[in-house]
């Protein structure tokens, strides 16, 4: 009977050591996971400003769309539309760190 107690008792000892041991790997990944985001958030804020300045410069050239001759607006438009494409995947890549 004392040599089960003692086996239950040195269990526990080792149950509480490996316990101690994931606590502090989770503190660790935790605190990478931390800087991580934090480093994210960064990024996707420099590129939503990057972002918001192309957006007047879309609007502009839907504008002259508008205003532009037949033959001239074929090169506005194809231009709106890379820069839209830009836009919409730089939106698409802050949308997936979020």
């Amino acid at each position: 009977m004392n040599d089960i107690k003692e086996e239950l008792e040195e269990f526990g000892e080792d149950l509480g050591e490996d316990i101690e041991e994931l606590v502090e790997k989770l503190k660790v990944e935790r605190d990478k996971l931390r800087v991580q985001l934090h480093l994210a958030k960064m990024d996707a804020s420099d590129e939503w400003q990057e972002l918001e300045q192309k957006w007047p410069q879309l609007e502009a050239k839907l504008k002259k769309m508008g205003g532009a001759a037949a033959e001239s607006s074929g090169d506005v438009r194809a231009a709106a539309q890379l820069l839209g494409q830009e836009i919409k995947a730089g939106f698409k890549r802050i949308a997936k760190q979020l």
